[in-house]
């Protein structure tokens, strides 16, 4: 299984760059994990549009969602071209009905509901789901093939359940949006030490920290997690592939 980090920001991308969505591949089955501002920009630099096999929506804030209208309309454009593919599933919750049936576009694309607590089979993954502690309903997620596995936090502050449904994997992707000043005031999110706290209570192999904040010198978030845990820590960097 590989990972790519497609974009690393929260909230809205930096200059030429994109909000915190990741690739996940194995045997030539690829997932993209959330689509918001400028991830399609940045996907292409990795895989052509037309390759993707699935998305996986973890809520429907605009950072995480902002791009699969032109997802959608890019898959519409080649069947004009006669280039058709098969609908494309985009995964996501019904708990936000109105955003959940936008999912769904003109026969290019499908959705497909996911529950938490509920095992779902995409390609080759079998992937399950842990609720967030986020102002709007939000689903953590974890992708497991041949004994390995990925979770991705998605948008959260801390929250018990997860240290069971992040143990013992083998890549933990938290959302670290918060310096230790704004933990508590800042609601919905983590900060670098509650990310590595999560990492060491899980008893992860690898945490990797993403959805990070756009002020500051984001160093210091990575100094706070590693102050929390003992195994390797590290900021997503977009393009590089984390081999699982």
């Amino acid at each position: 299984m590989k990972v790519i980090p497609i974009g690393i920001w929260g909230g809205y991308p930096k200059a030429n760059e994109a909000t915190s969505s990741f690739l996940i591949e194995h045997e030539g089955f690829h997932c993209l994990v959330d689509c918001g501002s400028g991830v399609l920009a940045s996907l292409q630099n990795f895989l052509p549009l037309e390759k993707i096999d699935a998305v996986v929506i973890s809520h429907y804030h605009a950072d995480h969602i902002a791009d699969l209208g032109s997802l959608q309309y890019s898959r519409l454009i080649q069947f004009y071209l006669n280039n058709p593919s098969p609908p494309l599933p985009i995964y996501g919750h019904e708990q936000d009905a109105e955003n959940y049936a936008k999912l769904s576009y003109k026969e290019q694309t499908v959705g497909i509901a996911i529950f938490e607590d509920k095992i779902t089979k995409i390609g080759p993954f079998t992937v399950s789901f842990c609720r967030t502690d986020h102002p709007v309903y939000c689903l953590a997620m974890k992708f497991s093939v041949d004994n390995r596995s990925v979770v991705l936090t998605a948008d959260t502050e801390w929250r018990d359940e997860l240290v069971d449904f992040a143990g013992e994997t083998d890549l933990l992707i938290s959302e670290a949006n918060l310096y230790e000043e704004h933990i508590g005031i800042a609601p919905g999110h983590m900060g670098g030490s509650e990310a590595g706290k999560l990492a060491q209570l899980a008893d992860v192999k690898r945490l990797v920290l993403t959805h990070l904040p756009l002020h500051g010198n984001n160093e210091d978030i990575l100094e706070a997690a590693t102050s929390n845990f003992n195994g390797t820590t590290e900021i997503a960097e977009v393009g590089k592939v984390y081999r699982v």
